[in-house]
């Protein structure tokens, strides 16, 4: 894999720190890549803390939200809203981004790592990518230093793209270059960014290959037998959005998740 940056490379006072066990809160620590994350840290060392409504930590209500913090040195928030409705995940990421920020800055919280979608700024259409952005000002407006990792869309995503796009036994969908990635890739990411020092700045994570969307889900139909016909159209809107090659890809020099999606497609379908 690439290095993240040159002040993510796990040298100098970056692994003395990786060597000390650290009190880091995982934000929506039992969802798909907050599960992978607490695994993760926890083999590294580290006191990994699931943090989310069913573990008595609530970033709305702020139930638990200042008992999680006693003590912790990096949060890191992977917290996903409940609702998709364009105005209840607005509401979602800034109540939740304002009420967690404010019991960092209480508890003296040295590291704040948050995970955003590439593209979010490029995509005003999509309510949910526009969410992601008020939620990365908030971070940038804390006075805590952070780092935002961006990511592209995870192979997990594939399925429901193509429900989404799906009328009658056809689908269609932009051929607009796109670069997903294996949900583990991001969580390790996540886990190296947590354990090194804040950059103040946002840095991009994608899969090793950019396909076109419309292959991407022509592959994922055949690995699973789906019998739905893919069909490319530039017009073709992605959640709202009219794509570009430039769209959901990122920009120079992100770090490359390992596993390709033709792999993990086969060992999905059993293959």
């Amino acid at each position: 894999m690439q290095a993240l940056s040159p002040q993510i490379g796990g040298n100098g006072a970056a692994e003395k720190k990786q060597s000390e066990a650290m009190k880091i809160v995982i934000i929506g620590g039992t969802g798909l890549i907050g599960s992978k994350l607490v695994k993760n840290l926890r083999e590294r060392g580290h006191d990994a803390f699931a943090a989310a409504p069913s573990t008595g930590v609530n970033t709305i209500t702020r139930e638990g939200l200042a008992a999680a913090m006693d003590r912790t040195e990096v949060v890191v928030d992977v917290a996903n809203a409940p609702d998709w409705d364009d105005k209840a995940v607005l509401d979602f990421f800034e109540a939740s981004g304002r009420n967690l920020l404010a019991a960092e800055a209480a508890a003296g919280v040295r590291h704040h790592v948050a995970l955003s979608i590439v593209g979010s700024e490029r995509l005003p259409g999509n309510g949910y990518f526009r969410a992601k952005v008020a939620q990365e000002n908030l971070i940038k407006a804390s006075g805590i230093p952070y780092t935002i990792l961006r990511a592209t869309q995870f192979f997990e995503f594939v399925g429901g793209i193509a429900q989404s796009a799906t009328v009658g036994k056809e689908i269609r969908l932009s051929p607009a270059l796109f670069q997903p990635i294996a949900s583990d890739d991001v969580a390790a990411a996540l886990a190296d960014i947590a354990l090194a020092p804040p950059v103040n700045g946002t840095v991009e994570v994608a899969g090793p290959d950019a396909i076109p969307l419309d292959e991407v889900v022509r592959r994922f139909l055949g690995a699973t037998k789906d019998e739905r016909k893919v069909v490319p159209d530039v017009h073709a809107r992605y959640f709202g959005a009219v794509l570009d090659d430039q769209s959901l890809t990122p920009g120079k020099n992100p770090r490359l998740g390992a596993i390709r999606f033709d792999d993990w497609v086969r060992q999905q379908a059993g293959h």
